[in-house]
């Protein structure tokens, strides 16, 4: 089994999921994270009372620390990471020589460096996520551009997808199993995306037509969801490469139907990167040969595989047809879950366990039997065994979050396992994960409304945003890949209270003294104030609900209703609003660093050019350009060989 181009095209597409990542943190770098913005990234790094270089990387772990010894303050320094991030990116996609590990720790670093200061606004488990992806491409990385030698590529390789399906598989399982562990009615009814469509954090163009779908077909989406989520991901350690082909068609087409129906940055586009893994040289380029009797075994345990994994679904779900539609009901007990939950969770880790071990001496046996006459097979031992050891370290620390899952089988964790485990945690490289394990929102979903006035008894004027609801007229445009913070986390604030998310009024004060950098973040094309600021500021708590679909031949995609107060009406001097956030260090304040005129003449000018782009389309501009160049350089070498 050949791997290389595989690798290679998962390497790539790594890149513009970096690509993605960087760009999307650059946009917003003023708005979240410069001077004015709402949550300063220099007062992160003005709490360390360290002197030393090495004490305050130590203490908090970021290249921002370099600075100024590079004639820059902490907003023009995340100018400088980020857009490295997004050109060694783009080199990456473009040339397949600079996908090295060099390329690929740099990537990790930088946006390591970023996450740091990132507070609030990387909360959420993508960027974790990304990270410990990222990881996991710099040990898929070769050393060294791969020249013409050595085209079936490296033994190592079948070792490092391996960990890569590993996480994969631990990412999918534990997304799964944590909506039922979590106990939500909504889950456990099959009733979720009665609700999910209405109540995700960014909802696309299409996601009020899927909310609309009959019941019965939204249960069978769950049921797929569930399938793909917690059976299906088992069958990626079988050693048939059939049954990975089957599983990658079903995971893509899972991906397929989040990117159209939900805007959620750039998670789809990694797991569908992950889900390379799962593929071989032979998927993209294979040429046909004759059927052999091992390929139709292949085919057959596929078949009886799958066949099997869905006769247990149907009596799992108790499906049955009815007329034109088919009943699904979930047909085990809360307690038989949790029963089988607790000694499946152990069988898993060594089914993971068996899997490596084989992998590695899968290896192992293509070094020492490589008849190619290529390369030392001492080092290839060497090499290969460096990764396998490598492998089991980054397993058996991966085995903590997975063991979480269940009281029973986490309290049998080796205390040196977990310690291992909470070191590679605090660089991010191992992680625990669990989207939405509640749904929430089932009777509305909140949403916060910023209003602005020149007079605390009105009229009031609402402040809308570029791709989360608010104008009820207004459809959701599509944003994925590209990830807008703010939006993002103005859905989650609504659950709570102004005063647990300080980032809020500090957005209210930036509102008040008219910071253009935090107003390009909203819908700035319709200020509600677009010469001058309001003197006030308050918001409003909300619940919207789709219009239904006899309703939708008015303009409206919404109807809201009004909650409460959900912080009162502030102005810019108020001392309440003073000192809440001057006891969190998130006022305002001028340089205190003189920037080489160098640096800020050229980070300026690449600001203001991209600054004239919307966010979606600057992304978007830049991929095309790097597909193009790659089709013309393909072309190019083409037509030099002929």
């Amino acid at each position: 089994m050949n791997l290389r181009y595989t690798r290679n095209l998962f390497l790539r597409a790594f890149c513009i999921v970096y690509l993605s990542a960087f760009l999307s943190f650059y946009i917003q770098i003023p708005g979240l994270y410069g001077d004015n913005g709402v949550l300063p990234a220099k007062s992160v790094l003005e709490f360390s009372k360290h002197k030393t270089l090495s004490a305050k990387i130590h203490y908090q772990p970021t290249l921002l620390w370099l600075a100024p010894y590079l004639g820059l303050d902490t907003s023009y320094a995340l100018d400088v990471l980020a857009l490295l991030g997004a050109f060694l990116a783009f080199t990456g996609l473009v040339s397949q020589r600079f996908c090295t590990i060099p390329l690929f720790a740099a990537l990790w670093s930088l946006y390591f460096s970023l996450f740091q200061v990132g507070q609030t606004f990387v909360s959420a488990s993508f960027d974790e996520l990304l990270l410990e992806a990222g990881f996991l491409a710099i040990l898929v990385a070769p050393l060294l551009p791969g020249g013409r030698k050595g085209t079936k590529g490296s033994p190592n390789d079948f070792i490092t997808f391996w960990m890569v399906r590993w996480f994969l598989f631990r990412y999918l399982l534990t997304t799964g199993l944590t909506k039922f562990n979590s106990g939500c009615p909504k889950w456990w009814s099959l009733t979720a995306f009665d609700h999910h469509f209405e109540t995700m954090p960014l909802p696309s163009p299409l996601s009020w037509y899927s909310h609309h779908i009959p019941q019965w077909y939204l249960r069978l989406v769950q049921v797929y969801a569930n399938l793909c989520e917690i059976f299906l991901p088992f069958l990626f350690f079988i050693p048939i490469r059939s049954v990975r082909i089957t599983g990658f068609v079903f995971q893509l087409f899972l991906q397929i139907c989040i990117v159209l129906t939900g805007n959620y940055d750039y998670l789809s586009l990694l797991i569908v990167t992950l889900t390379l893994s799962l593929l071989d040289d032979q998927f993209f380029y294979g040429r046909k040969k004759s059927i052999s009797k091992w390929s139709v075994v292949g085919n057959i345990v596929n078949v009886l595989l799958h066949a099997a994994v869905f006769y247990g679904i149907v009596h799992l779900y108790s499906m049955k047809i009815n007329g034109t539609q088919i009943d699904t009901n979930i047909a085990f007990t809360k307690s038989q879950f949790d029963n089988i939950l607790s000694q499946g969770l152990t069988y898993t880790v060594h089914l993971g366990l068996v899997s490596l071990a084989g992998t590695i001496l899968y290896a192992l046996s293509h070094v020492v039997f490589d008849n190619s006459g290529s390369g030392n097979k001492l080092i290839g031992v060497i090499s290969t065994l460096i990764c396998a050891f490598a492998a089991v370290i980054l397993f058996m620390a991966s085995t903590v979050p997975l063991a979480s899952l269940h009281p029973a089988s986490n309290s049998t964790m080796q205390p040196n396992v977990r310690t291992v485990y909470n070191r590679l945690h605090k660089i991010h490289a191992l992680n625990q994960y669990g989207l939405f394990p509640k749904m929430t929102g089932v009777d509305g979903r909140p949403e916060i409304i910023l209003e602005g006035a020149d007079n605390v008894e009105g009229p009031w004027k609402e402040y809308n945003f570029l791709y989360k609801p608010g104008n009820v007229n207004h459809s959701m445009p599509f944003v994925a890949p590209y990830a807008p913070k703010l939006d993002w986390y103005m859905y989650w604030a609504a659950y709570s209270t102004y005063d647990k998310n300080p980032w809020l009024l500090s957005m209210a004060h930036r509102i008040l003294t008219g910071k253009q950098e935090v107003l390009v973040l909203l819908d700035h094309h319709h200020l509600p104030f677009p010469q001058k600021p309001p003197k006030f500021v308050r918001a409003t708590l909300y619940k919207y609900k789709y219009t239904s679909w006899n309703q939708k031949s008015s303009s409206a995609w919404w109807i809201r209703e009004k909650v409460r107060e959900y912080f009162p009406a502030l102005s810019k001097d108020s001392p309440m609003l003073i000192d809440f956030l001057k006891a969190r260090n998130l006022l305002p304040t001028a340089p205190k660093q003189a920037i080489n005129p160098i640096w800020k003449q050229s980070l300026d000018t690449i600001r203001y050019v991209t600054n004239h782009l919307e966010a979606t389309l600057l992304f978007w501009s830049v991929l095309s350009a790097g597909l193009a160049i790659i089709c013309t350089s393909g072309s190019g070498s083409s037509s030099s060989k002929k």
